[in-house]
């Protein structure tokens, strides 16, 4: 487990989004990139995390449009959702 508190809260927060299938996109990309984030990537992840769940669901599927504050390298890898493990969690 981590050890570093900040850490810890992002990864109960990515798991606890409230639809599973939120859940499994969010967590499943903080499980996946974490380790290798910087300040640049936490701070990032930080604010998407107040993000409505149906919102980054429809960005992630594109049936709305990812608005540009969102739009970069992290955004890319979130994307590709091949990180979520359906049935394994």
């Amino acid at each position: 487990m981590n050890e570093d508190p900040r850490i810890r809260r992002l990864q109960f927060r990515a798991w606890h989004r409230g639809i599973k299938e939120a859940d499994l996109a969010v967590g499943g990309f903080f499980d996946r990139y974490h380790a290798e984030w910087g300040e640049d990537e936490i701070v990032w992840f930080e604010r998407f995390m107040d993000e409505q769940d149906a919102d980054i669901m429809a960005w992630a599927l594109g049936t709305l449009p990812v608005p540009e504050e969102w739009q970069g390298p992290m955004w890319d890898k979130f994307v590709k959702l091949d990180f979520v493990e359906i049935g394994k969690k």
